[in-house]
């Protein structure tokens, strides 16, 4: 993984810096893997000052050149990165968090209940893989606790994208062989809200990694944070897996109205009928999305679900925490 340091020379030779990978990064030290040994380095101040409207200018996953010297070691620079993950950092804070970075595939783990499945936070997370295409499989995780009906409902709708939907169930096995060879010698991301059992299944998937796993707090019927920080987890099948903390909020950054609309593909379908070709889908009389919904070619949730990022992505719209916290949704039936 990293590049080998070459023989000194003679007088005044320096030697190349190595090049590892970020798996995880805390407050002032990041952790890099160097050739299968973790070592400790803090970032270069320079990093910060060329992080443009970036919050953070490294982030797991990355590929950076350490040095030799300095305890901790210095982190050079942060190699260009193939894809990455970003979202607004918080509502008092405007900037990109990149969350993880040259990933291949993203799992949306979405709890069928405690937490109840969100499709205003399923619909967000993939509006953001597409926009850094980043290819997704949607997991509808505990399957043992799912209403009758409700996983055909929402299978429907999202295969309608059209994505992979996965069912799982870490208590019978069910869907884990499924979503290990879809991981193997590949580099995946397990995004989703807290208490919707990424890091059960990854403990399933592969005994032994040992990540510490939350219980569900009985009044709120959520998850509690168990993981704090973001994790890349080698695979002894091959490849990576990055266990991240649960998200309540998520924001697209510096997604413009008429971009997102690129972003629900199913919109393709239908929007040769409206009557505008610049149709925003929201308040024109004649409108092919606005039609579909209504006569239930196109899932009502997910149009609600574009509404809502149509408003955050509108220069007069403030931006309230609150207003993007997802809460359960119901399955539509005729999704």
């Amino acid at each position: 993984m990293s590049a080998e340091p070459e023989e000194l020379g003679g007088e005044g030779t320096t030697r190349p810096n190595r090049v590892g990978r970020v798996l995880r990064v805390d407050a002032k030290v990041v952790h890099v893997d160097l050739d299968g040994t973790t070592v400790q380095a803090s970032p270069r101040g320079s990093l910060f000052e060329i992080r443009g409207e970036q919050k953070n200018p490294i982030t797991v996953g990355d590929f950076v050149e350490v040095g030799f010297d300095g305890d901790p070691i210095p982190v050079e620079c942060v190699l260009p990165r193939r894809n990455y993950l970003g979202r607004v950092a918080s509502a008092h804070d405007p900037r990109e968090q990149v969350l993880v970075s040259n990933v291949d595939q993203m799992f949306i783990i979405a709890s069928l209940s405690r937490p109840g499945f969100s499709s205003n936070r399923t619909d967000r997370i993939l509006a953001a893989c597409n926009w850094h295409e980043i290819p997704v499989v949607l997991v509808l995780n505990k399957l043992d606790l799912a209403k009758e009906g409700e996983v055909e409902a929402i299978t429907k709708t999202y295969e309608r994208i059209p994505i992979q939907v996965i069912s799982s169930c870490a208590i019978d096995g069910r869907g884990l062989n499924i979503i290990a060879d879809r991981m193997k010698n590949k580099v995946s991301v397990f995004y989703g809200p807290s208490g919707a059992g990424k890091s059960t299944l990854l403990n399933h998937i592969q005994p032994g990694l040992n990540i510490k796993e939350g219980k569900i707090s009985k009044y709120w019927k959520q998850g509690r944070h168990t993981t704090s920080y973001s994790y890349l987890h080698p695979l002894k099948m091959g490849g990576y897996a990055i266990d991240t903390p649960g998200i309540r909020a998520f924001r697209l950054f510096d997604v413009s109205g008429s971009e997102l609309r690129d972003l629900f593909p199913e919109f393709q379908k239908f929007q040769g009928d409206c009557h505008y070709v610049n149709c925003s889908h929201d308040h024109e009389p004649i409108c092919g999305i606005a039609n579909a919904v209504e006569n239930g070619t196109f899932a009502q949730s997910r149009y609600a679900s574009y509404l809502d990022m149509l408003d955050e992505a509108r220069p007069d719209m403030a931006y309230d925490p609150d207003d993007v916290v997802m809460g359960e949704t119901e399955a539509e039936p005729d999704a």
